[in-house]
């Protein structure tokens, strides 16, 4: 196979920054009868098994672990995201837009209810050549760094530029609990070849049909009667957590790693989607793998759906817990679509510039844990 993989990374995020007090002083009451709402049916602990045990800690916070959410503020939306990780990726790899031949767009959700982004953002860009979307809900990073490797490993395109972002904020409403573990945020990368040796070498992808009816999305009215579309989740999500969690992580994590010829001590950094507090230590424990060669973002950005790869490797990389040549295996799940697994070994890796309102990680870098 030819040395293809990332070469670029950026993130990019809104400019309101959310704290447990916004609830607390808007929303008392809501805060007091939390456990009787929808995200403490959602994460409850049904049983003693693994994700029980780890959930357990951040039970007696009504805000399950989360302090901080990235949310949008005036003037932006899913498009200023993606636009300045967009450029940020491009400029990363010392690229220019004319270089890019194809991009690849996931918007969860996009600026318009149909269609998603893409061809938005390429005339923002000044893109010449096609842009897709893409979409796997929390998973389509993985899926669509796949799509891009094949399509460079098959010498159909050179550079893929890769824009994935997540609003979350737009489609809950602040006295549904559920938005408390729920951010908004983007993230960007480019696919090229890179030195030899390095790059994607295995992937495995499996789809979610158990997860269906767990989070959905329904035509409601906001306080002045226009329609609006609003995310849930459903109580069964709690069982859904119980019965399918460990069993996809182990399922795509130990394939991709054996499709690799590799074992998981050879791999040298985790970078697992972190939808939850205790999500890493959940994976962790799954494969028995040190907590100290993974990162939890999860109280810093909360739920940011498919954004979460992304910022974890960039974050990884910023702080020196990635290194070029490093074995590094990516992990996500997406309800309602796929789970997946990659393995690669990591190139010299260009990152954007740090978004302002993630500084404090540079200074106060956050691991698997409580």
């Amino acid at each position: 196979m030819k040395p293809v993989g990332i070469r670029s990374l950026a993130v990019s995020f809104p400019s309101v920054v959310r704290t447990n007090d916004y609830w607390r002083e808007k929303y008392p009451e809501l805060v007091a009868n939390a456990e009787a709402n929808s995200l403490a049916k959602v994460f409850t602990a049904l049983k003693d098994d693994i994700w029980g045990e780890e959930m357990k800690p951040y039970l007696s916070d009504p805000f399950r672990g989360v302090t901080v959410r990235r949310v949008l503020g005036t003037g932006e939306s899913s498009l200023t995201l993606e636009y300045r990780a967009a450029i940020d990726a491009i400029e990363a790899a010392q690229l220019s837009v004319n270089d890019i031949d194809l991009m690849l767009v996931t918007s969860l959700f996009p600026q318009e209810i149909q269609p998603g982004n893409a061809a938005i953002l390429a005339g923002q860009l000044g893109l010449q050549g096609p842009a897709w979307n893409v979409e796997s809900t929390c998973s389509s990073a993985t899926v669509s760094l796949q799509t891009a490797w094949a399509l460079v490993q098959a010498e159909q395109y050179r550079n893929v530029l890769v824009v994935i972002s997540t609003t979350y904020s737009r489609f809950a409403r602040e006295t549904d609990t559920l938005s408390w573990f729920l951010g908004d945020g983007a993230g960007a990368f480019v696919v090229s070849k890179l030195k030899e040796n390095q790059g994607i070498i295995s992937t495995k992808i499996v789809n979610t049909a158990e997860t269906c009816g767990t989070f959905y999305t329904e035509l409601a009215l906001d306080e002045e009667d226009k329609p609006i579309v609003v995310m849930l989740g459903s109580p069964k999500a709690s069982k859904m957590f119980h019965d399918t969690t460990v069993k996809l992580i182990r399922t795509c994590c130990q394939e991709a790693v054996a499709a690799a010829g590799l074992t998981l001590e050879q791999i040298d950094f985790f970078a697992f989607n972190t939808p939850t507090a205790w999500y890493a230590n959940v994976c962790t424990r799954a494969l028995g793998v040190d907590p100290s060669r993974t990162i939890n973002l999860s109280s810093e950005y909360a739920n940011i759906g498919p954004v979460l790869p992304i910022t974890n490797l960039y974050h990884a990389t910023a702080a020196g817990k990635i290194h070029e040549n490093d074995l590094v295996l990516v992990y996500t799940i997406g309800s309602v679509s796929n789970a997946g697994a990659t393995v690669m070994r990591w190139g010299d890796v260009a990152l954007g510039p740090m978004p302002v309102s993630s500084e404090r990680l540079i200074k106060f870098p956050v691991t698997a844990g409580i």
